[in-house]
């Protein structure tokens, strides 16, 4: 399938690691332009981004930035703008996933979380989506949700929960405002995906055999997986989609 995206521009945050990679990979597979956003590891970002250029034949673009700051997002929307004059998808990725107790953890830990996970993700998708509506053009804000946005069923997360069912409703809320201008806005909810941000919590003693065992089809995703279903989205061929989250979770939430 054709999904004519060659040529389009993405602004994906925490573009170069874990899902991020992923998406960022495959839509330049697809010949999407990508600003990958980033804020730790330049010298890894840049191989990533020149890697995706050479065997893609696509422009990328490192952009740092704390997407929970507003001078950041500011900036990062003006360097993909200057590089390359328009947005046409933005991928709110960027997030965190620690693990405490919601009654133990000092308020700083949960205000973190929800700032980048929730907050970030309104503040970037503001100014993009402003970028577009002064261009007369139409776009696709895609949200990184979560299994743990629609069904809690582990502790230690209720920071990351609670931003991500945040982040299910800022979907819905969007997209009843921007639809009619022809700018989506949808969510994907991921379940269990292989990337560094929880590699290390699979090998405690029997966990991944554990989530193996509440995950229908049997497998963790891979974050290619993930950049699949973001570029169909992307497309046209999505064109009636729009203010909902799709279940990505291997049927966990079955």
């Amino acid at each position: 399938m054709d999904l004519e995206l060659k040529g389009k521009v993405a602004l994906v945050t925490g573009g170069a690691t874990g899902i991020g990679a992923g998406i960022s990979e495959y839509l330049a597979a697809e010949g999407v332009n990508v600003a990958v956003n980033y804020i730790v590891d330049e010298p890894q970002v840049l191989a990533f981004t020149n890697r995706l250029q050479d065997q893609y034949g696509v422009e990328t673009l490192p952009v740092y930035g704390d997407v929970s700051k507003s001078a950041d997002n500011d900036e990062m929307v003006a360097r993909t703008l200057k590089r390359f004059a328009k947005i046409d998808i933005l991928v709110n990725n960027a997030g965190i996933w620690p693990t405490e107790d919601m009654i133990e953890m000092p308020d700083a830990h949960w205000q973190r979380v929800i700032d980048i996970n929730l907050n970030g993700a309104y503040m970037l998708s503001k100014r993009v989506v402003r970028s577009m509506i002064e261009r007369k053009i139409g776009g696709v804000v895609i949200n990184m949700s979560s299994k743990s946005g629609i069904q809690c069923s582990t502790g230690g997360h209720g920071h990351y929960t609670t931003a991500k069912a945040g982040l299910n409703m800022l979907t819905r809320s969007l997209a009843r405002e921007i639809s009619h201008l022809g700018i989506r806005v949808v969510g994907i909810a991921p379940g269990m995906v292989r990337t560094p941000i929880n590699e290390d919590k699979w090998k405690q003693d029997g966990l991944m055999e554990e989530y193996l065992e509440r995950i229908p089809v049997g497998r963790f995703a891979e974050p290619i997986e993930i950049g699949y279903l973001v570029a169909f989205l992307a497309s046209s061929k999505a064109c009636n989609i729009t203010g909902t989250t799709l279940d990505s979770t291997g049927g966990m939430l079955i």
